[in-house]
């Protein structure tokens, strides 16, 4: 039986989260030391309390990061061991910390000027992003496409064959909503979030992060990583240009799990927090076993499934 790990993306954080295992064991404590001695602010008041800056997403990005490598971590300790890795956008680079092509304090370092860049290109309030319900792939490519004469709007996230994720600028993304009720399409929904990512629109944070990946050396994956980009593994000569793709194409999250079913995948591990990839992956396949790690009820959970 194959396991896959998949890690949370941006957009699962919350006050508190990770709080439970950090104090329970020590390697979470030192993975956020790790992460507040690297970045020069203190992760777990981030993380802990009450704040605001915590949904900013250039101080979302490491937080979030931070908290799925500890439970990672915690899971390596514990004598876990995965066949694939992937990650929901932000949770890549969690993905790729698991494979061991970058460090973590290489990778939470990267994130926080991620985060910046994406902030700067698509500041809080420009454009638009609308989840699609139920309706056909193709029916939805090709309104972004007529509805693109306005302006950039294009699929952001491929999340289930039954949510997919629209995002651009605010004429452009209206017009293709227009065009899918009338095509007879019933269910959207307009996102609270805080910039349309994946699109067009981030082409110059996509441009900062090139520059910024070209200084980044990427050891050998001993793990094969299944990239958002392309629904496939990742091969070692592409990491760079696939992470500079990655912040305004789109995500192929359903597509990646149909790449990890042909691997033999059986059992997939949300690692991180929240549980929004444990519910797509229950909508894409409900054949595959999930189980998740975010406090030590759902580790208790993890390791009943596997006979621990």
């Amino acid at each position: 039986m194959k396991t896959a790990f998949v890690f949370s993306g941006q957009g699962a954080q919350y006050i508190g989260m990770g709080k439970e295992l950090f104090d329970q064991e020590v390697i979470v404590r030192e993975t956020f030391q790790e992460a507040s001695d690297v970045l020069g602010y203190d992760m777990t008041e981030l993380c802990f309390t009450e704040n605001d800056r915590l949904n900013e997403t250039k101080y979302t990005q490491p937080a979030i990061l931070t908290v799925s490598v500890a439970f990672y971590r915690l899971l390596q300790e514990k004598g876990y061991r995965t066949d694939v890795v992937a990650g929901l956008s932000l949770g890549e680079y969690s993905a790729l910390v698991a494979s061991g092509a970058i460090s973590f304090q290489e990778a939470v370092q990267l994130v926080a000027k991620r985060g910046q860049f994406m902030t700067e290109a698509a500041p809080t309030g420009t454009g638009k992003m609308v989840a699609v319900m139920n309706a056909e792939r193709t029916l939805i490519e090709e309104y972004c496409e007529k509805a693109s004469a306005l302006g950039i709007v294009a699929p952001a996230n491929y999340n289930t064959p039954q949510q997919i994720v629209i995002g651009g600028e605010v004429p452009a993304v209206d017009q293709a909503v227009a065009l899918l009720k009338e095509a007879g399409v019933k269910r959207m929904i307009p996102l609270n979030v805080s910039g349309p990512f994946h699109t067009a629109l981030l082409q110059p944070a996509s441009e900062k992060l090139a520059a910024v990946l070209a200084e980044t050396d990427f050891t050998e994956m001993a793990i094969p990583v299944i990239s958002n980009t392309t629904a496939q593994v990742m091969k070692q000569a592409e990491i760079k240009e696939l992470l500079t793709k990655q912040v305004m194409t789109a995500v192929r999250f359903a597509d990646s799990i149909e790449t990890m079913k042909k691997m033999g995948v059986e059992t997939i591990i949300e690692v991180g927090p929240g549980k929004t990839l444990s519910g797509f992956i229950k909508k894409i396949d409900k054949e595959i076993k999930t189980a998740r790690v975010e406090d030590s009820q759902t580790l208790s959970e993890t390791e009943a499934l596997f006979g621990r």
